[in-house]
């Protein structure tokens, strides 16, 4: 028995669901870099924000606000044209990584 609870524990512990999303990874594969530039300090355009060093519960809301129209002011239509490629664990993992970016 406890040789079987051991191999569930061990199947759990490695399952790609349960491990933690690279933002990194993420916002460089779901194109945030396009316009916010690599390292999320050199935009695209003179009127796209600086996303590195945000705080990141600021930024998963104003992405899930974008995503969902709550937010929408002229300037966010291209985001919200690519926000379908996100989840809210992709939203959260790649404000996380965006919050440690000086």
């Amino acid at each position: 028995m406890k040789f079987v609870m051991t191999l569930l524990a061990a199947g759990l512990i490695t399952t790609p669901a349960f491990a933690a999303l690279d933002g990194a990874k993420l916002y460089a594969e779901k194109t945030c870099n396009a316009c916010h530039g690599p390292k999320g300090d050199k935009p695209l355009m003179p009127n796209y924000p600086k996303v590195a060093g945000q705080n990141a519960a600021y930024s998963e809301q104003q992405i899930k606000d974008i995503k969902s129209g709550a937010r929408n002011n002229g300037q966010t239509a291209a985001m919200k044209g690519v926000l379908h490629l996100v989840n809210d664990e992709e939203i959260k993992a790649i404000s996380e990584y965006l919050s440690k970016l000086k």
